[in-house]
């Protein structure tokens, strides 16, 4: 992969339809085919992000402008936050423009839209995807099989950083190499231009 297609500023290594990497979309399409014969339906919530919409995200919820949400996804005022703090804030849940795994074509958010109970809007908020939740049977459909189309799940756990994140899915043939391009230098050059 390309810097600047690692960065999100090209997408020519992209699936024109799908927006995903080839190889990435040609997984997912099997891996939607085979939970379908499970009555499962899988749709994408989020997949290819470029950096300009990372950069809004990210501005947006530093400015206040968008939701932020704590380790427990209750709100909190932006605003009210050390920039320190704020930062630290944004990363739980969004990647800095340029880091983001969405970037790749490989790592989509996933939800069913079928599970989706009438007049409820999507919130890509664990509980969604926990015993209870209106997502679960696709979050225990996903646990015992995405592995078997490549997928994993890069925030499964809590490791103090990125929130966890039940419905977030990556191509792991391609997305492992672009992680390790995604260095600290690159990211340094990157958002110093």
């Amino acid at each position: 992969m390309t810097p600047a297609q690692l960065a999100g500023l090209d997408d020519s290594h992209l699936e024109k339809e799908s927006r995903l990497h080839p190889e990435a979309a040609t997984a997912f399409r099997a891996m939607c085919d085979a939970a379908r014969r499970d009555n499962i339906h899988i749709d994408l919530a989020s997949g290819y992000r470029n950096f300009h919409r990372q950069c809004a995200i990210w501005n947006g919820k530093f400015n206040g402008e968008r939701p932020l949400l704590d380790a427990h996804s209750h709100p909190i005022d932006a605003l009210s936050l050390e920039i320190g703090e704020r930062v630290h804030a944004i990363l739980r849940w969004s990647a800095l423009p340029g880091a983001s795994r969405h970037h790749w074509g490989t790592d989509i958010d996933v939800y069913s839209k079928a599970l989706l109970p009438t007049d409820t809007k999507l919130q890509l908020e664990p509980w969604e995807y926990q015993k209870g939740g209106h997502q679960y049977p696709l979050s225990q459909w996903l646990a015992n099989y995405a592995h078997q189309f490549g997928f994993f799940f890069p925030y499964r756990i809590d490791l103090g950083g990125v929130g966890i994140e039940p419905w977030h899915l990556s191509y792991a043939p391609i997305s492992k190499k672009c992680l390790s391009q995604l260095t600290p230098t690159f990211l340094k050059n990157l958002l110093a231009t």
